[in-house]
């Protein structure tokens, strides 16, 4: 289930709808990708050793508490809760856009997707309230049926380059490839790789972490990785641009052309389910993180509470509030556009955590409590180069959002320490 989870939550939305985003940088989002591949497996990999090395933290929050201060520490989390509530309107947002391929009068009518991405969203609030083991099922059942379209869309574009060769794909001039345009695509990659850290959120909650969270890290960011890479390029590069820009449902549309309206139909039911299956995985760490942070003193205790299944409601109900805010607002924008303009905010508020585990990471290995190794010191250091170069590429109008909603957290921080001093005993 650990390994699903982290699976899950990256391939959902990102894989489907990324290649309407990616198709204007034409090569420069294989240069993207290669950055986004080294930097998110370097992540992964601190995250994988951390979890390894230090199983009793409590998960990714622990790790920041003791290795950047708790101020620091904070700042990380609220932001990483922020990002969910970023990425589910994203999320939300890319599995409506599938389903109007389905039900055409769905997207006939202005206010039907806003509606039914509401509708989503509660539905899966609803999923999460009755316990983590309800929503970890729901999340392994989507992982397997999420990679189905991928293994169709990988094997067409094997079959178009042996039977087109380079024809197959568009001519890499002199200019294909700026600096620009590759930094400017990484702000959009680096969201399809986000939840590498998946299964060091709700550490408390697995079983055997300091073997488990490792493992099911590493092999769910791999696979991830490598499935999103190939189907994502091959679809944003294969299609015409006018078409794949414009399309609601590329992915579908690129099996479409082959085989059929039938197949496409079939890519679009894959796609809503990983989409809704990922917005369920992100939902459930949403809701455990805050539990995490009230334990650590971070939160007040009004974000601790626990309904009688185990699920941490008050959290996954303000979850579910402040991501249909987030997707109203998405709204308001067209097509990719409100796509992009959630997902850059989940990347942007996203990126504190990853710079403040790295930053852990080093503290660790200089004080001993990480084994100083050669594998980990690269990593760090590559994942501290890709987290500065996502932030400049995430663009300024997502870092100013970001900063104000993670600023927003900053008093129920300070009340939750102010509480704490002032319930410790006297010495």
């Amino acid at each position: 289930m650990a390994t699903a989870l982290v699976v899950g939550n990256i391939i959902g939305s990102g894989i489907f709808m990324l290649p309407g985003g990616l198709a204007p940088f034409g090569w420069n989002a294989v240069s993207a990708w290669a950055i986004t591949f080294v930097g998110a497996l370097s992540l992964a990999w601190v995250f994988a050793q951390l979890s390894r090395h230090l199983p009793e933290a409590g998960g990714a929050v622990g790790f920041l508490r003791l290795g950047v201060g708790e101020g620091a520490a904070f700042v990380g989390a609220w932001g990483y809760i922020v990002s969910v509530w970023a990425a589910n309107a994203g999320i939300t947002i890319a599995g409506i856009s599938y389903l109007t391929r389905l039900i055409p009068a769905l997207g006939a009518t202005p206010w039907a997707p806003p509606v039914a991405a509401l509708s989503a969203i509660w539905l899966f609030t609803w999923i999460n309230l009755r316990g983590l083991r309800t929503a970890g099922s729901v999340a392994a059942v989507t992982s397997v049926i999420k990679l189905l379209p991928f293994v169709a869309v990988i094997g067409l574009a094997v079959w178009r380059t042996v039977t087109a060769g380079a024809a197959a794909w568009p001519p890499i001039t002199p200019g294909a490839f700026t600096l620009a345009g590759t930094s400017a695509a990484v702000g959009l990659t680096l969201f399809a790789m986000l939840g590498v850290e998946s299964a060091a959120m709700p550490a408390d909650a697995v079983e055997d972490p300091g073997r488990t969270v490792p493992r099911a890290t590493m092999v769910g960011a791999g696979l991830s990785a490598v499935v999103s890479i190939i189907a994502s390029c091959a679809v944003a590069l294969m299609l015409p641009l006018d078409l794949v820009t414009a399309s609601t449902a590329p992915v579908a549309d690129f099996i479409a052309g082959p085989f059929g309206g039938a197949a496409g139909t079939f890519v679009a039911i894959c796609a809503v389910v990983s989409c809704f299956g990922c917005l369920n995985g992100w939902m459930l760490v949403g809701g455990e993180l805050p539990v995490a942070m009230v334990k650590a003193g971070a939160l007040p205790a009004w974000f601790g509470a626990l309904n009688a299944r185990g699920a941490p409601a008050r959290n996954l109900v303000l979850c579910a509030v402040l991501t249909s805010v987030l997707t109203l607002t998405a709204y308001t924008k067209v097509g990719v556009a409100a796509f992009n303009f959630a997902i850059l905010i989940a990347t942007a508020v996203n990126l504190p955590l990853y710079l403040f585990a790295v930053l852990a990471a080093v503290r660790f290995m200089r004080e001993g409590r990480v084994p100083r190794s050669a594998g980990l010191m690269i990593g760090a250091v590559l994942a501290f180069i890709f987290v500065l170069w996502a932030c400049y590429g995430a663009g300024w109008e997502s870092l100013v959002w970001g900063g104000v909603l993670t600023a927003a957290g900053w008093p129920m921080y300070r009340w939750a320490r102010r509480t704490a001093r002032a319930s410790a005993p006297a010495v």
